[in-house]
């Protein structure tokens, strides 16, 4: 069936929703979805509306739906086609998205904003030599378009082709001097020396006022990273503390709901939990490396994952994701802790399988999931998956705290850009490890980031006796390892070994100071 033209009242009742999805007033979206669909059940843009509410609550299965519908009503669309391959990627059909981002990439050739489209959705998917195909048939199509050069870009980081990104860095900004997103991304790419850097160019743009918001911010990240490597130190932590300041005056964060949940998480999985009731799938597999960001997650899943053995699946949402979808299905409008108490452990587990066995390559023995937040399920992953291994990254408090705190993340760590905030979160989560310790006696296994670089063979070892594997050269060659990487360490990880991150921290002592008092007994 056809969709229905837009009327006037249609086009009035769509502003007014988008209105409302914008500004997150979901309650209001919703009704006024209700009422469009009620008088024009056949509008595919109603349906639309419908699966970005539906999205924005997390509600998948329903986005889906929607998106069903919407295809009805508009076969062939790029946008539900494309709405609809990142709603399977949400409920981990990752092969079905794939194949319908083929067919999409067919049939998009000469469209570049579709083909930009289809590069985030490939990225999502973890194929980043395709997300690299479609950014860069974009680019050719319309190579004036930051976005698709941006696209480009980051998949070249993925890749490992890190000089190739900076390049295409280098064309934004010659194109537009003010897209400071560029000049912070390209800072992380490259190292200045005294005769080729861009201090001097920052300074005055930071200067001229041109820099507003996020812009400030990012520009005042690239400078503290340059003159950082350039060993201006004081002035490094004058640009640092200005675009951190800024960036957390820009958020809503409250430290205190991520501390009073770890609590929960805390009295909810207890030893009776662990003990009790059904047990978990028992399928050999999942290896989860976890921790804070920074560190040092990134570098020990490319020491494992140069193993002949041991494929890496990146940093998935995939645990959380499965868990939060059984909860809704299951226990619907409950808080997320206490419903997943109740869950099934072994339908938990087979869902968790589902979706990663969808992501690997078949091919290995172990797969690693490096989210580093995952420490906040171990609870759930030791009894839903009671073969899966779990490796505990822990790094110097101090070293981890500054080189968070130093790195703009795009998404996720509201934590890390005030020292009470970086204090209060890390000294919850060094709780909640204590407990799980306490409860998995040998369950998990802990690497010191500064073993590792003092003595990557016995470290390494170490790990793979923790995983039952023979020694296999290749994982002190990880800086050769080909598979992707889409971290912030991306570009640390393709160097060989280096230690003059240990102890970085020092260099900042005095402004560190009130962070090193904060941060009490685990200094």
């Amino acid at each position: 069936m056809p969709s229905a033209m837009l009327t006037e009242p249609d086009k009035r009742a769509l502003a007014a929703i988008d209105r409302a999805l914008k500004q997150r007033q979901l309650g209001q979206a919703n009704e006024l979805i209700k009422a469009m669909l009620a008088s024009s059940p056949d509008q595919v843009d109603g349906w639309i509306a419908r699966a970005r509410l539906s999205q924005m609550l997390a509600d998948f299965e329903a986005m889906h739906a929607s998106l069903e519908k919407a295809d009805e009503l508009a076969p062939g669309s790029p946008l539900v086609g494309l709405m609809k391959a990142e709603a399977l990627i949400h409920l981990g059909r990752i092969l079905e998205a794939k194949d319908a981002l083929k067919k999409m990439e067919l049939a998009a050739f000469d469209d570049a904003a579709w083909l930009g489209r289809l590069s985030e959705a490939w990225s999502q998917c973890g194929d980043f030599a395709a997300a690299e195909r479609c950014a860069r048939r974009a680019v050719a199509l319309r190579p004036n378009e930051t976005a698709f050069r941006f696209a480009l870009s980051s998949a070249l980081v993925a890749l490992g082709r890190l000089e190739d990104a900076a390049c295409e860095l280098d064309a934004i900004i010659e194109r537009d001097p003010d897209d400071f997103d560029a000049w912070y991304n390209r800072a992380t790419l490259r190292k200045p020396t005294e005769e080729d850097n861009h201090v001097d160019a920052m300074r005055a743009a930071l200067g001229s006022g041109r820099a507003k918001g996020l812009g400030r911010v990012q520009l005042n990240y690239a400078l503290a990273h340059e003159l950082e490597a350039l060993g201006r130190y004081a002035e490094s932590f004058t640009a640092l503390q200005s675009g951190a300041a800024a960036r957390r005056a820009g958020m809503a964060y409250k430290v205190e709901r991520d501390v009073q949940r770890m609590q929960q998480i805390e009295t909810v999985f207890d030893a009776d939990f662990l003990q009790e009731g059904p047990q978990g799938d028992t399928s050999e597999g999942p290896v989860f490396i976890l921790g804070l960001p920074r560190s040092g997650s990134t570098l020990v899943d490319r020491i494992l994952s140069a193993h002949a053995e041991v494929e890496s699946l990146g940093e998935l949402t995939d645990f959380p994701m499965a868990l939060t979808a059984l909860c809704r299905q299951g226990f619907p409008g409950e808080d997320l802790v206490p419903a997943a108490a109740k869950l099934d452990p072994e339908r938990l587990g087979q869902a968790y399988l589902k979706r990663i066995g969808e992501r690997a390559s078949g091919k290995c023995r172990y797969m690693i999931d490096k989210a580093p937040l995952n420490y906040l399920y171990i609870g759930l992953i030791a009894k839903a998956l009671p073969n899966a291994r779990i490796i505990h990254m822990r790094r110097d408090p101090m070293d981890n705290a500054f080189a968070m705190y130093k790195t703009l993340f795009r998404m996720g760590y509201p934590f890390s850009y005030d020292f009470n905030d970086l204090a209060a979160y890390m000294n919850a989560k060094d709780r909640l490890m204590r407990h799980w310790r306490a409860l998995l006696p040998g369950r998990i296994l802990d690497i010191d980031y500064e073993a590792v670089v003092s003595d990557l063979r016995s470290e390494t070892e170490r790990m793979l006796d923790f995983l039952g594997l023979a020694w296999d050269p290749a994982c002190l060659a990880f800086h050769e390892n080909t598979s992707p990487s889409a971290t912030a360490s991306a570009a640390q990880v393709r160097q060989p070994l280096y230690a003059s991150s240990v102890g970085k921290w020092r260099r900042y002592e005095e402004g560190l100071k009130p962070l090193r008092a904060l941060l009490g007994e685990q200094t």
